[in-house]
């Protein structure tokens, strides 16, 4: 277990100072944490202030967020393949995302909130309204995991509906081009202040369903056996349904829409440990995370001069990792 944790620890580390490290212009990793020490604990190196600014109010932030992300949509998708028995179950199957993404647009473009409301802001409350509206659809069609799904998939529908009326409707070509390239994923804009709603989030996320770990095994054989178990069904799913909407609307309104990671990582951890969620819900995260940093550096070094947004490298990646996973362990019949 203390392996393990050094393990994930130095992971995370290394991935995060290497995001850091690696931009446009390249940066010694030693600089990177020569500029962390001074931070933290005022060390004293001398470093060039130009580098320094780069890493501490830039990279580093960015990269953290990256790792939130990454680690909160794996655990999501973890979560909800276990919960809703469903393989291809991710955050998005909730509607999430397709409500965050008209929270976003309403702001914006319509001008709701008159001010007060930031694009993050909006992003998530459409997010929890999606998320309200998918639950009451579920209640009223059966409570079940067919019935969560379905009902997902019939506001992701509805919500993107709704973000392209007011796109062509009442969008400027450049607010248009702006909207676009942020439901596309945009880690650009992070500073610190989205790290300090980035890891509360992620890390009471990731304690509350860790917490759930055994009550999960119990669900692989459904909820009438896992009931037998003793584990409280109803509530269990609620806590852990709630976990990740809140997850999922806190990073999609941070970062914009990044797909697959939340449907990719898990199956991929799975082929590493195993089903055992104690093992399988912390793998998740330190992959995902690992996986977003990685992402973020492909989005910054790909093209020379240019940033591609970040769920555009995650769905060229993720798609073909996906497909392997597939011929490697096909979905049973």
């Amino acid at each position: 277990m203390l392996a393990g944790g050094t393990l994930a620890a130095v992971t995370l580390t290394g991935a995060v100072a290497l995001g850091a490290a690696v931009g446009e212009t390249s940066i010694p990793v030693e600089t990177v944490l020569k500029t962390v020490a001074n931070r933290l604990w005022a060390a004293g190196y001398a470093l060039d202030p130009i580098d320094e600014g780069i890493i501490w109010n830039y990279r580093i932030a960015r990269a953290l967020v990256a790792a939130c992300c990454g680690a909160s949509l794996a655990l999501c998708g973890a979560v909800l393949q276990s919960l809703l028995r469903n393989a291809l179950a991710d955050p998005y199957i909730l509607g999430i995302s397709a409500g965050a993404s008209s929270g976003a647009v309403a702001v914006a473009i319509l001008g709701l909130g008159s001010g007060f409301l930031t694009l993050s802001l909006g992003a998530f409350a459409g997010a929890l309204i999606a998320f309200g509206l998918v639950a009451l659809l579920a209640l009223g069609a059966g409570r079940g995991p067919a019935a969560i799904i379905l009902a997902g998939v019939a506001g992701s529908q509805l919500f993107n509906a709704l973000t392209s009326f007011i796109v062509t409707k009442s969008a400027t070509a450049d607010q248009a081009r702006g909207i676009m390239f942020w439901l596309l994923g945009n880690l650009s804009g992070v500073r610190w202040p989205d790290v300090w709603l980035a890891v509360p989030v992620a890390l009471a996320g990731f304690v509350l369903c860790q917490g759930h770990a055994r009550a999960l095994d119990a669900f692989a054989f459904g909820t009438q056996s896992a009931a037998s178990l003793g584990v409280p069904v109803k509530r269990v799913y609620a806590a852990l349904i709630a976990a990740a909407a809140f997850m999922t609307a806190t990073m999609v309104s941070i970062v914009g829409s990044i797909g697959f990671v939340g449907l990719v990582i898990p199956h991929a951890a799975r082929l590493l440990v195993g089903v055992r969620h104690g093992v399988l819900l912390p793998a998740s995260a330190l992959i995902g995370a690992a996986f977003m940093v990685a992402a973020d550096i492909l989005s910054r070094t790909i093209i020379p001069g240019q940033v591609l947004p970040i769920g555009v490298m995650t769905a060229l990646v993720g798609a073909p990792a996906f497909a392997m996973i597939l011929i490697h362990r096909p979905v049973a019949r």
